[in-house]
C-alpha cells in the first residue's frame, strides 16, 4: 500500500504546484497566499509519503483528497484534477491492502510449507 500511495501523492505534488502557478494569475490572490496555500498541501504531500503506514496516515490522506477538490474554487480545472487523484487514491488504498493481504497469505503458506520439509 505504501508505494501505491506514495506514488499518488508524489503526482499530486506536481499538480499542486501547477495549480499554484495557475493561481497565481488571479489578480484576488496574493503570491504570498498562494504560495503558502501550495507549500503546505506540498510539504504535507511529502510527509505524507513516509507516514503513511501510521494510524492516521490515510484518514490524513483522504483530508488531503477532499482540499484537492476543494481547491476547484479558486483553479475550476482542479475539479476535475481533484476527482481523479481522489478515484488514485481510493485505488491505492483499496489495492495496496489486497497486495498486503496476499503477501501475508504467501508468506505463511511458505513458512507452514518450509517448516514441514
Amino acid at each position: 500500500m505504501r508505494t501505491l500511495c506514495a506514488s499518488t501523492l508524489i503526482g499530486e505534488f506536481f499538480v499542486i504546484g501547477f495549480a499554484g502557478l495557475v493561481a497565481m494569475k488571479d489578480p484576488d490572490l496574493s503570491m504570498a497566499t498562494v504560495w503558502t496555500v501550495c507549500g503546505i498541501a506540498m510539504a504535507l504531500c511529502l510527509l505524507l509519503c513516509g507516514a503513511i503506514t501510521r494510524p492516521g496516515g490515510v484518514q490524513l490522506g483522504w483530508a488531503l483528497q477532499i482540499a484537492l477538490i476543494a481547491s476547484g474554487f479558486v483553479v475550476p480545472v482542479m475539479f476535475f484534477l481533484g476527482a481523479v487523484f481522489a478515484a488514485l487514491w481510493w485505488a491505492s488504498v483499496h489495492y495496496g491492502r489486497k497486495v498486503e493481504e496476499a503477501r501475508a497469505r504467501f508468506a505463511a503458506q511458505a513458512g507452514a510449507g518450509g517448516g514441514a520439509a
